[in-house]
């Protein structure tokens, strides 16, 4: 049996395993891109990420026999495979790398699209720095309010989704998910407010002087 797009994740994964070399590569041209957006969410480096990438493939590869389809789907299996490795490289790494730029859509699912008209290019400014602003307060909340942030708000996983690739409960997930909401809007808020009173102390004939 050949691999075509109707195939399962799982049915390539069979496939994989039985040397199928055109199965991997449909199976990573499916999840490739999602794993990567999720390392890169979650550590803000696009080496990091892209290093997690390969590895989550090349684990997949070597123990794909780990992968049990009674505990979830083979896509949220990939997400915890990654999230290990994200922690595992943040744990060495000790310390956060600048975001790299990207295009909105990561941001989108936080930031509503109507927030600016999309032709004023000022309006269109204030909306990317927006964006930028929630990607660093979510890169600023702590690793296991990040992760549900990242994979139930950004990826857009159910909590039983998210809870199988992260390996705890759903409850867990649901009630780490209000808390990183709360830390979330605390934070904006703050932006906010001192974005607000640094517009009121601005006195542009300052420029001038």
């Amino acid at each position: 049996m050949r691999a075509s797009p109707e195939h399962s994740d799982e049915e390539l994964l069979r496939l994989t395993a039985a040397g199928d070399a055109d199965a991997f590569a449909a199976l990573y041209r499916r999840r490739q891109a999602g794993i990567y957006r999720f390392a890169l969410q979650m550590c803000g480096s696009e080496g990091i990420a892209e290093d997690v990438t390969q590895e989550v493939f090349m684990t997949l590869v070597r123990d794909s026999q780990t992968f049990d389809p009674t505990r979830g789907a083979l896509a949220s299996y990939l997400y915890g495979v990654a999230r290990n490795q994200v922690l595992r490289r943040l744990e060495k790494e000790r310390h956060f790398v600048a975001m790299a730029d990207e295009t909105a859509e990561d941001g989108d699912a936080i930031v509503s699209t109507h927030l600016v008209a999309a032709d004023d290019p000022l309006a269109e400014l204030a909306r990317s720095e927006l964006i930028e602003t929630v990607r660093q307060a979510v890169l600023a909340l702590p690793v296991h309010y990040r992760e549900v942030v990242v994979l139930c708000e950004l990826h857009e996983m159910s909590y039983a989704e998210a809870a199988t690739a992260l390996g705890c409960a759903v409850g867990t997930v649901r009630s780490r998910l209000h808390r990183a909401r709360a830390l979330l809007v605390e934070r904006l808020r703050e932006v906010r407010q001192r974005d607000a009173a640094a517009t009121t102390d601005f006195d542009p004939l300052r420029c001038f002087a």
